[in-house]
């Protein structure tokens, strides 16, 4: 999944539920259930999520609605092989933004 998201600073709950196209009670309780995710709060208790944020969401989103992993599953797994989960998240990335390119190649032919 490749997220379109302007470039800012932070981003409400809100732009990043619909981001995600999910409910925003399921990223507060993603928020809860995973130590990566680290929302700024400001005094009214609004989270402010940073681009680092919306990362460790894409990479939790993958593991979750993508790849089938149980919330223990996935947190098991980022903590045993943190790396070698981000370098294959980030080549599936960049190869499904190359798919999309391609597809929009082949409808404009």
């Amino acid at each position: 999944m490749h997220v379109e998201l302007p470039e800012k600073l932070y981003y409400s709950i809100g732009e990043v539920a619909k981001a995600f196209d999910v409910n925003t009670s399921l990223i507060r309780f993603w928020e809860k259930e995973f130590d990566a995710l680290k929302p700024k709060k400001n005094a009214k208790g609004n989270r402010k999520f940073t681009p680092a944020d919306i990362k460790n969401l894409e990479l939790i989103y993958h593991l979750v609605k993508e790849r089938g992993f149980t919330l223990e599953g996935a947190k098991i797994h980022l903590k045993e092989n943190k790396k070698e989960t981000l370098s294959n998240f980030e080549i599936i990335r960049k190869l499904e933004t190359v798919k999309a390119e391609l597809l929009k190649i082949k409808d404009q032919l």
